[in-house]
This record gives C-alpha cells, structure tokens and sequence, in this order.
C-alpha cells in the first residue's frame, strides 16, 4: 500500500508539475515528496524526473510509466466508486437463523415483502430453536428471543415478547381456575426444556417451579398439548394470539407473565461496515413488528 502512495505522488508531481504543489496538495513537504520520488526511482531502477532549478520534465521512461500510472490510479478510483454505490444498495445472499416457530409464523409470511422490496437480495432463512454461533457459522443476522443483557453480539430489539399463562376453557372447567401462585401445584404445567419459570408479577421477579407429567424439547408440542387441554402453559402472545381472540385459550393469574426482559432480538456480529442487505432486513423487521407487534393488537392487557 506504501507502494501505491508512491504512485499517487508521482502522478501529482507530474500534474501539478513540481514538488511544492504537489506536496502542498497531499500535505507533504517538498523533501518528503522529493524523497519517495527518489525511492520510487531506485526501486524500479530507472530516472522518471529530469529535474532543474527551474522546472521538472518526464523522462522517456518516465513518461510511459506516467501514463499507466494515471490508468492505475483512475481504475482504484473507479473501483472504490463501485464499492461505495454497491454498499448503498441491499443485494447479496442474506444468511438469516431463527426459532422455528416465530421464523414460520413471522418471518416467512413476510418474505415475499421483502424480496419484492430489495430484488438484489437473496433470503438462506436457518430455523432452530438452538442458539446457532453467529459469526463461527456464518450466519449475518439472527432472530432470538431471550434476555440478551449480557450478549457478546450487537443486539436491536425488534419487539416485546408478551408471555401469558393459559389454558383452555374446558380444562379449567374440570380442575378450576387458579387464584394465586400456590394453586398452581394442583395443576398441570406444561413446559419445554425447563423445570421453572420466571415470571414477573405485582410484587417482583418469583421463581414457580415446575414438575410435569410431560417434558419436551419442542416448544411446538407444548403449543399442541395446551390447545389439547392437557394443562396450563406459558406461551407468547405472538405464538397463540388468535386462540385468545378466538376463545380457544384464555389467560390464567394475568397479574403473571413471563419476564419483561426477555424480548425479540436481531443479533449481529458488529456495527462496523454492517452491510446494507442487513441493515434492511434489521430494519424492515423493526417496522412491521413496531413497538406493539401486529400479534398484540386487539389483545385485552
């Protein structure tokens, strides 16, 4: 890269057709500029300047290495040009990881959107419900939903993440509706992957903890099991939103919910040189999810 620099004051000792304009122009002094023209000199082994008191001319060799230098030099400048444009414009493939269900429910519905909108864009959508290594797997962007106040990575809130409990009506018809915390030892709570849960009620954060007759690595089979009336759960509002419109489901001590500090995130490996097919789908995701989601709306608080 010094061996660039070299060209470029060459090439303006030559336009500006001395050592003082052109060091003035590059905020050099006349013996620095005087001296890389000499190194240039010695690494190619051959005299590019005649220099006098008075003026300074291109020798025969110096005039056909002037004229690729300034071919070099015009096609870096269009090269960065090209860069600037393209990293104004949305295009490239998108490696995108997300939770099974919320990625089927919230994402993929609106995808079309999306690529309708930055035709240059090319969607490679991951679904998991295991927390994937960002940049050790190549992913730009991931949706998680969490507490990520100790995250690693660069974490924008998209949206709440409301969680409620619930059951259906039926089920509540036969074992009753639960008046407080205690009560719910006498029923049965569906979970996945854990044996509590934090919830966040009038007084403060207050651990329940859990022992079910059905454990589950799937979020999905919970979902299934409270539509099922086989107990209580706590499930997001984004995930069972119609149900509660529709009567399916009804909410259970709605004092109690799941932690406000959990929410939904896009995460990113770093705010430097974030490339703008991220940058457009962080913020295409920001607006249709806006500060209460679509999946919150016209559900009673």
């Amino acid at each position: 890269m010094d061996q660039l620099g070299d060209l470029d004051i060459f090439a303006r000792v030559v336009a500006t057709k001395g050592m003082s304009s052109a060091g003035r122009e590059l905020g050099f002094s006349a013996a620095v500029v005087s001296k890389r023209i000499r190194r240039l000199e010695e690494r190619l082994g051959v005299r590019l300047l005649q220099r006098t008191t008075r003026q300074i001319s291109l020798t025969e060799a110096g005039q056909g290495f002037y004229e690729r230098v300034v071919s070099i030099l015009a096609s870096i400048e269009e090269a960065e040009a090209w860069v600037a444009r393209g990293s104004s414009v949305a295009r490239g493939v998108l490696r995108v990881s997300a939770p099974t269900s919320f990625g089927r429910l919230h994402i993929a519905p609106h995808l079309k959107a999306f690529l309708d909108r930055y035709t240059a864009v090319t969607v490679d959508l991951d679904l998991s419900d295991s927390f994937v290594d960002v940049v050790g797997e190549g992913f730009d962007v991931a949706i998680r939903i969490a507490d990520l106040a100790d995250s690693s990575l660069v974490a924008k809130r998209l949206a709440p993440n409301n969680r409620v409990l619930c059951a259906t009506p039926a089920y509540l018809a036969r074992h009753g509706e639960p008046q407080s915390l205690a009560d719910l030892a006498r029923h049965t709570l569906l979970v996945h992957n854990a044996d509590h849960w934090r919830l966040s009620g009038p007084d403060g954060p207050v651990t329940v903890p859990i022992s079910a007759p059905l454990r589950t690595n799937s979020s999905e089979v919970v979902r299934e099991a409270v539509l099922a009336g086989i107990g209580i759960a706590l499930r997001s509002t984004w995930d069972i939103g119609p149900e509660l419109q529709a009567g399916q489901l009804q909410t259970v001590l709605p004092d109690y919910g799941g932690s406000h500090r959990v929410a939904v995130y896009a995460v990113y490996p770093s705010r430097r040189h974030l490339e703008q097919k991220v940058r457009a789908f962080i913020d295409y995701l920001g607006e249709l999810y806006a500060p209460t989601p679509y999946w919150d709306q016209g559900l009673a608080r």
